[in-house]
């Protein structure tokens, strides 16, 4: 396992490479110190299996930094570790693709927790992101990766991964059950799945199955 670790201060990358060391298999660490050396860090190195970024780098704005990280490499896993507990920053690191927002103050144990959930895949919103909101976090990600789903294809996902059958969508969002199943045949063709397992993993993995 490869992880690039960026961040500007010296002393939190050396207090944060003995938790990574805790994870199964023991990563290859990469270290950045900024953003123009973390892009230098994957040009040089390939991509790596996660990666984690503290937002407030030297070299660019900060949300802008993780944008252009993210549009530059959209398929790393990308984590944010940072000082800042700002629901507006969680909430527009969310948007940009992040799989992660670790807040700095967290213990060993909850970094270390949040890290092997975003490596088996599943997203970590801390807890100042209730789950109405980790919820809407998770739907721009799916817009962002499927740019082709629609509003309404969102709330039929979101149903979905809730466990409920077409007929009880279609009265929880006052359409017919036959539209829905028009929803969700083309959901099915966006995604590119088979059954609605495939769809609903896909869903919760977003976070779509949290809030309301």
């Amino acid at each position: 396992m490869r992880i690039l670790l960026a961040d500007d201060h010296p002393l939190f990358r050396e207090g944060v490479k003995p938790v990574l060391r805790k994870l199964d298999p023991p990563p290859e660490i990469f270290e950045a110190v900024d953003y123009p050396s973390a892009f230098e860090v994957m040009r040089r190195h390939g991509e790596v299996d996660l990666a984690l970024l503290d937002l407030y780098m030297p070299g660019m704005e900060a949300l802008d930094g993780v944008r252009r990280f993210r549009a530059a490499f959209p398929t790393v896993p990308l984590a944010v570790l940072s000082a800042s507990e700002q629901i507006e920053d969680m909430r527009a690191l969310f948007q940009y693709g992040a799989m992660g927002f670790i807040c700095k103050s967290s213990s060993s144990e909850l970094i270390l927790a949040a890290l092997r959930q975003i490596l088996r895949g599943l997203p970590y919103a801390p807890a100042q992101l209730g789950p109405v909101e980790a919820s809407e976090a998770g739907a721009e990600r799916l817009r962002a990766r499927y740019p082709t789903l629609t509003s309404r294809h969102i709330e039929v996902l979101r149903q979905l991964a809730k466990g409920l059958s077409n007929r009880q969508i279609g009265a929880a969002l006052a359409v017919t059950e036959g539209t829905v199943k028009i929803h969700v045949a083309a959901i099915f063709r966006i995604l590119k799945v088979s059954n609605r397992t495939e769809a609903v993993l896909i869903a919760q993995k977003m976070g779509l199955d949290r809030g309301n």
